[in-house]
């Protein structure tokens, strides 16, 4: 199984700016990515075609950060499955916590989102995690086991392992500074895997999960070298190509010799 680097840049970037840095990233990597490592970036929809055609290499990938559950229609400011993937996306992300928790998206939204995105052949990345309040009261798997059986209700039980991802995001590590502990990572994606395995059976285990929150070039190494942690989806640290190259390169025999 790949590792997956993955790079959200939420509302950050013009068309120029996230083409330079996409071009930049693979001029940087390209020649030197692992063979265990692929690499995916989530621009915003404004810079989807460009960046797509700037991650013009084996192992590079573009995705949309945000899709409606609608081939097309009377929906004023949505985008559908099917506009990302004529812009060149091959991903899709859904329950990101700024969806859930700043713009009010629901457990139920988010799943009808990932069982209709996998249906119109995007690749799908869920985002699950709890709150810092919800850490602080012991509820984190019971947090998590809302959100990921909610999400992924309608997903069909025999989905191409390799089309479905979970990224665990503690809510109060994103953007903060502040890193969820080696151990509390493997708990939660441990916790997040037994899930996975009581809804699809043995194919889970070869479902990437990732994790989100404050990853940085000097803790990336640390954290994709735990068990059950199959890639990370970067935020802040991803916006400059510098920065997110050694992420993507982190903890490899070519990282190592740099």
């Amino acid at each position: 199984m790949k590792k997956l680097m993955a790079a959200n840049w939420k509302m950050y970037k013009t068309w120029d700016e996230a083409e330079t840095t996409a071009r930049e990233l693979v001029g940087l990597t390209a020649d030197k990515l692992p063979e265990d490592r692929e690499v995916l970036v989530f621009p915003p929809f404004t810079a989807l075609k460009g960046v797509s055609n700037a991650l013009d290499a084996d192992g590079f990938f573009a995705g949309g950060q945000d899709y409606y559950i609608e081939k097309e229609g009377a929906f004023t400011g949505e985008i559908s499955p099917m506009m990302l993937k004529d812009a060149g996306a091959a991903y899709g992300l859904t329950g990101h916590s700024e969806r859930r928790h700043v713009l009010g998206e629901g457990d139920e939204f988010v799943g009808q989102k990932t069982a209709y995105g996998l249906e119109c052949g995007l690749k799908v990345i869920l985002c699950v995690g709890e709150k810092i309040d919800e850490r602080r009261a012991g509820k984190v798997e019971e947090v998590l086991e809302r959100q990921l059986r909610a999400g992924l209700a309608d997903v069909p039980r025999d989905v191409a392992p390799d089309r479905l991802s979970v990224a665990y995001e503690p809510v109060w590590a994103i953007g903060t500074g502040e890193v969820a502990g080696p151990a509390e990572i493997v708990d939660a994606h441990g916790f997040v895997r037994k899930i996975l395995v009581s809804v699809f059976g043995e194919n889970a285990n070869e479902m990437r999960i990732l994790y989100g929150g404050s990853v940085k070039p000097d803790n990336c190494g640390e954290i994709i070298a735990l068990d059950n942690v199959d890639g990370v989806l970067v935020g802040g640290a991803s916006l400059q190509s510098e920065s997110f190259s050694r992420i993507v390169l982190a903890g490899s025999a070519i990282a190592n010799k740099v």
